[in-house]
């Protein structure tokens, strides 16, 4: 691969190494130089620019990125398509993930120009989360180097284990001066801790704290199916003696490991009876806050063995007291990528609020309403417009003859704005990235702060959801990344998608505007009387 500066001429098929801003001219990093690029560097006065080009025998940054990508993705991973020399893999269903430590060690062992990163093992991860990344350094790499890579990989460097447990059965062990309130908590906490994983409680039953009695409840709860076994006891576990341990042994089971090197969530105790888990919960498996009892739980809950080695081994970072964040992948400056966004634009209610007419279809300054915002998503950079309509869906796309939009009818509209939504959402192409979710009843959403949604979406930042916000006030329309499609679809009644975005609030990025426009929705006579007056 060749690199160093270059006249403009002498330029032609070589690839931008840095942006370049002189006067009015713009040439961003990654560009490929052609005629109309050399004839606006002579314009600008520029005698030189730096380039890169590959050489036989070498594969461009994309090409090698998505090789090795695909290389390392195992059961349960999905790939994206490279863009500037990085492939992220994604978790394509909820679960587990497993990271061959020594794979990836070897693979970025290779050479200073390919890197891999991955969560850490055993994480536990929801469908859609990024779970790795393949960067290459460079704009391109010696194949040999890529095949190396490839061939470092093995098999099943990534993958996710799904969870397989979904039956749990909880025993609370009682002693003076518990208060039942107690254990009502830690069965909510518990219950919210497995429902990420599908599984539920079973059956709960609330024993003495004694040896005999609670073996007989362990045993009851493995008769009615559990799957695993929780013992939450009134006081801590002080030895592989002391009364959890020794039912689990007298209904013939075995005491695996006992304690962990995790503050908290030292006391843990690992045993199985019959084949199934049973786990002695540490007291801080009482609280919702992260310990070692969530990192042993989710993994048993894949169906993952959880060995002694394994347990020994959590000292480095078992200290829980302070956790920094994971730090997200390197920003990549300048990228046009996955900016293919469609726009909805919903146009199905039945403007109760109006008193009768169709407020879509009043007119501002001699426009229909809803011809206001198809024009305006149709001058954005959206790739494509979907019109949802319902309620009198045939003036509605009257209303709209000679637009170039794509007409959706949601026959459910009288259900709420939910079922728009989610027809607006199916009928978004394959191929692209997310979509903006318009009002058709907000006139002063123009194509600039659409436009500024589709820049601020940069999955590659982790900025998945862009929302216009004023003085702390969030608006509309909203940019949603395709990731988040499935949860869309399962919106219910006339509420919109505000919680999802408070569920998600870190894959949100803001976008400040001013005014009324991302706020200004037509719902009554009097607010299409304002508009008019402007």
């Amino acid at each position: 691969m060749k690199f160093g500066p270059a006249s403009p001429a002498d330029a032609i098929g070589g690839v931008t190494v840095h942006t370049l801003r002189q006067g009015s001219l713009v040439l961003k990093k990654g560009t490929t130089i052609g005629a109309a690029e050399v004839e606006a560097l002579d314009k600008a006065g520029v005698k030189e620019i730096v380039v890169v080009r590959l050489e036989e025998g070498d594969v461009s940054e994309d090409e090698a990125a998505a090789s090795i990508a695909q290389a390392v993705a195992g059961e349960g991973v999905n790939v994206e398509r490279a863009f500037t020399g990085r492939a992220n893999l994604f978790a394509a269903q909820a679960g587990v993930l497993v990271v061959d430590r020594a794979a990836v060690d070897r693979i970025n062992g290779v050479d200073e120009a390919i890197t891999f990163a991955t969560l850490s093992a055993f994480k536990p991860v929801v469908e859609g989360e990024m779970i790795a990344t393949v960067k290459l350094i460079p704009f391109g790499v010696e194949a040999k180097l890529r095949d190396a890579a490839v061939a470092a990989a093995g098999r099943d460097v990534l993958r996710i284990a799904p969870y397989v447990i979904k039956r749990v059965g909880v025993v609370s062990t009682m002693l003076p001066g518990l208060a039942p309130k107690v254990i009502d908590k830690t069965l909510r906490v518990t219950a919210e801790r497995l429902a990420p994983a599908g599984a539920s409680i079973v059956a709960e039953r609330r024993v003495p704290h004694d040896e005999a009695v609670l073996a007989s409840s362990i045993k009851e709860l493995l008769a009615l199916g559990a799957e695993l076994v929780i013992v939450f006891g009134a006081s801590a576990i002080a030895d592989r003696r002391d009364v959890i341990p020794a039912a689990i042994t007298e209904i013939g089971g075995a005491i695996e490991h006992f304690g962990m090197p995790v503050d908290p969530g030292n006391l843990l105790l690992i045993g199985s009876a019959g084949g199934v888990p049973v786990l002695g919960a540490p007291g801080c498996a009482r609280s919702p806050v992260e310990n070692g009892f969530d990192w042993v739980l989710m993994r048993l809950l894949a169906g993952l063995n959880v060995t002694r080695a394994e347990i020994t081994g959590l000292g480095v970072g078992g200290l829980l007291m302070e956790i920094v964040t994971r730090p997200q992948p390197r920003t990549v400056a300048d990228t046009e990528a996955n900016r293919n966004v469609a726009a909805i634009v919903l146009a199905a209610g039945r403007s109760t609020r109006m008193g009768g007419p169709n407020k879509l279809l009043a007119e501002i300054d001699g426009k229909k309403l809803v011809r206001i915002v198809a024009e305006q998503a149709l001058a954005s950079r959206a790739t494509e417009v979907i019109v949802v309509t319902g309620h009198q869906a045939e003036l509605v796309e009257q209303a709209l003859a000679g637009l170039n939009v794509k007409f959706v009818r949601n026959p459910d509209f009288a259900g709420g704005l939910a079922s728009s939504v989610k027809a607006g959402i199916a009928a978004v192409p394959e191929n692209a990235d997310g979509a903006v979710i318009c009002l058709g009843d907000m006139p002063l959403i123009d194509a600039k702060l659409i436009d500024q949604l589709i820049e601020t979406f940069a999955p590659d930042r982790g900025h998945l959801i862009a929302v216009p916000v004023s003085d702390g006030r969030r608006g509309n329309p909203v940019l949603w990344s395709r990731r988040f499609f499935k949860e869309l679809m399962t919106l219910d009644g006339d509420v919109g998608a505000r919680h999802l975005i408070a569920k998600h609030s870190e894959a949100v990025a803001e976008v400040p505007v001013d005014g009324q426009s991302a706020f200004l929705d037509i719902d009554t006579p009097q607010a299409l009387e304002a508009a008019r007056r402007g």
